[in-house]
């Protein structure tokens, strides 16, 4: 009887990243991938940047599932939902059958936090979180003008930058009076702000509680009471770790899936990776700790036990209005910003009482400053 192939549910950039490194160190171990979509490999960050590039849903697709299979030597379920995992059976059930496994990898992504909306076309409100979802708002595009987004995060700010040059008018709903007001201060907040406003963004401040459709539009009513019309309404309000399947396993999660520095959870022969993965308590639903997970779960999985290091990963913003860069501090950093502005950009750096720098927000022409300054950050993670 053959050994239980690796299982890994999901087959976003986490879970086809993986499958690569994995297969670069174990060319023969059975692997199959087990995806709610279609499977085709595609690169989730292009999605707000596929207007400007000129690229329709179709050609974001770097790889179909037919060739992803060939390429990884693996079994690809496609548009198959995991119902259940039996953490004692070791396998996982689906919806007329189950599979068992030798190791289960969860690299199950995050859904999109939605706003609470009323009104009779609160349901009419799109979500992008993957190519499907980004297909189904390009169509409704098709002859519209104006677009809403909720939400001015860095999500909600490159799809703004992405539609304006696209040629559509963009409104901007956001409940604090600068973007981004999460991960750097007010002064580089206020450039990006302000450097989408040239562009053409309209900003809003508030929470949007209702949409109406009203003789073909869209009316959006704000939390102050203020209303304006739109032909299409986007939320971009944030993401939230998918971790019911895990916790309906008795799988610990927290924000997240929580995993040690190895990815793996407190279930035996089970991982997280990915946007749902909450990492020696960090969540990070960015590209750059995605690959670092990859990299160290492959060789795990492969026989060497492995740590996930997270150096210092500064964030680069696809907001050409405004070129931003910005290191986060982790959370429990006790420290001030010490701000510089000039007429061409924001130097923003957080820094501890004794003058060490524990991240940065660059904005404009202060950007060029982002690798030199990346390199006197403390690593996230350290190395074993």
């Amino acid at each position: 009887m053959s050994a239980s192939p690796i299982i890994i549910v999901g087959s976003g950039m986490a879970a086809y990243t993986l499958a690569r490194e994995f297969r670069k160190l174990d060319a023969v171990t059975a692997i199959t991938i087990i995806t709610a979509d279609a499977g085709d490999a595609y690169s989730k960050p292009m999605l707000s940047t596929a207007l400007t590039q000129g690229k329709t849903p179709a050609q974001l697709v770097n790889m179909s599932a037919d060739k992803m299979r060939e390429q990884l030597n693996a079994t690809i379920l496609t548009n198959t939902a995991v119902v259940a995992i039996d953490v004692a059976q070791q396998s996982v059930q689906l919806a007329d059958t189950s599979l068992n496994y030798s190791k289960l990898v969860l690299a199950l992504g995050a859904d999109p936090v939605r706003p609470q909306l009323t009104g009779n076309a609160a349901d009419s409100v799109y979500a992008v979180n993957d190519l499907a979802d980004y297909s189904r708002f390009r169509a409704a595009l098709a002859d519209k003008k104006r677009v809403t987004l909720f939400g001015g995060g860095l999500i909600g700010c490159e799809f703004a930058n992405d539609l304006v040059n696209a040629g559509y008018s963009v409104d901007i709903v956001h409940p604090h009076h600068y973007p981004l007001e999460r991960l750097m201060p007010e002064a580089a907040g206020m450039a990006i702000k302000t450097g989408l406003a040239n562009l053409g963004v309209h900003w809003h401040l508030g929470f949007a509680v209702a949409v109406n459709e009203d003789n073909g539009e869209l009316r959006v009513t704000l939390n102050n009471g203020d209303t304006f019309t739109t032909d299409v309404a986007l939320s971009a309000i944030g993401l939230r770790p998918r971790i019911q399947l895990a916790l309906s396993a008795g799988i610990n999660t927290q924000r997240g899936i929580q995993v040690d520095r190895q990815l793996h959870t407190n279930v035996p022969n089970v991982y997280a990776i990915g946007d749902c993965a909450e990492v020696a308590g960090h969540v990070l639903p960015y590209v750059l700790p995605l690959m670092a997970q990859a990299r160290a779960l492959a060789a795990t999985l492969a026989g060497t036990a492995t740590d996930v290091a997270y150096p210092a990963m500064p964030v680069i913003i696809k907001t050409p209005a405004c070129p931003t860069a910005v290191a986060t501090p982790n959370q429990l950093d006790s420290g001030t910003w010490q701000v510089e502005c000039t007429a061409d950009g924001v130097c923003a750096l957080y820094q501890d009482a004794q003058g060490l720098l524990l991240g940065f927000a660059l904005t404009g022409t202060a950007t060029s400053q982002r690798q030199t300054l990346a390199k006197q950050l403390p690593p996230i993670l350290a190395s074993s």
